[in-house]
């Protein structure tokens, strides 16, 4: 409980929980005193009658449920000294959730070690004709990758296709480990007054268009093209971009964030920040070459064991 925004809350936490425990003390104390008579001594009935002849008996409840509460009210006394729950109070054992999941997490990759070991000898390309790396590489990228690539990794609006060689940072093994370990950000500034006015933004837009050879306006391109230098220093003259900088191949009709004039206008105006996240930390080193052996092979043929 280390997350509050102050310390308000867990003050307002710890009191709650302690109220409710000496609230539930009081009502059973107080509930065990009053005695309720039977309304008639003859049948042990309250004298509560529904239906014309249904009656309520005069039962009370066993004398066990009352030690039940008690040693329910015990429990939560010393559960609340022990473990965390009174608020930003971390209890006497120190024990976390984090610390739970981290040694839990430990314990699993230590027993996986013997599998992985015969992965870590083999080279990406080898390793992504192996189906025993495979299998456990496709497990990996469904619970670590799938989520944005999609199960069949050809991605979404704004989440790269890994299955068309079109790679951003690079499609080499080592630059896909790199990109897996260490995670990328992508950014595009807001690019509108380097450009110009809002008609030269548009004129760009046509111009970007015309490199891939999708539908344009001609004239609004040949304008454009003049204006285009303000995005040549990352995308290059020829729009085909630059690896080592992440920006995108202008030429090749694959478009991340969308296509249209529109979309590239957007993009001119409003500029983009893209983040893939570290797994550095997530998955070991050794999960992390099966896993690249595993994008890999989505573009490339593996070679064959």
């Amino acid at each position: 409980m280390s997350d509050f925004s102050n310390n308000y809350w867990s003050i307002f936490v710890a009191v709650v929980s302690v109220l409710g425990i000496i609230y539930c003390a009081l009502l059973l104390w107080f509930s065990s005193k009053v005695k309720v008579q039977a309304h008639n001594p003859d049948d042990q009935t309250t004298g509560h009658v529904w239906d014309e002849n249904l009656k309520e008996m005069n039962n009370p409840l066993p004398r066990w449920w009352l030690w039940l509460f008690i040693l329910t009210m015990v429990f939560a006394v010393f559960y609340y000294i022990a473990y965390p729950g009174l608020g930003s109070f971390g209890g006497q054992l120190g024990w976390t959730s984090q610390n739970e999941y981290d040694q839990e997490i430990a314990q699993a990759n230590k027993a996986l070690e013997p599998i992985y070991a015969a992965f870590d000898a083999q080279a990406t390309e080898q390793l992504a004709g192996d189906p025993k790396a495979m299998a456990v590489g496709e497990r990996l990228f469904m619970n670590n990758c799938s989520q944005c690539h999609g199960s069949d990794a050809r991605g979404s609006k704004g989440f790269p296709n890994l299955t068309d060689k079109d790679w951003l940072h690079g499609g080499s093994p080592d630059k896909i480990k790199e990109t897996i370990t260490k995670g990328r950000i992508g950014q595009m500034p807001p690019m509108a007054a380097a450009v110009g006015t809002p008609e030269d933004v548009r004129n760009v837009s046509h111009y970007v268009l015309s490199m891939s050879g999708s539908p344009h306006d001609s004239v609004r391109a040949a304008l454009g093209q003049a204006k285009f230098g303000a995005c040549a220093a990352c995308h290059g003259a020829d729009g085909k971009g630059n690896q080592a900088l992440g920006s995108a191949n202008l030429t090749d009709k694959i478009w991340l964030h969308g296509w249209g004039e529109e979309s590239i206008v957007s993009m001119i105006n409003a500029g983009k920040i893209n983040q893939m996240p570290a797994q550095e930390g997530r998955l070991t080193p050794s999960q992390i070459h099966v896993l690249t052996a595993y994008v890999w092979g989505f573009s490339n043929k593996p070679v064959a064991k």
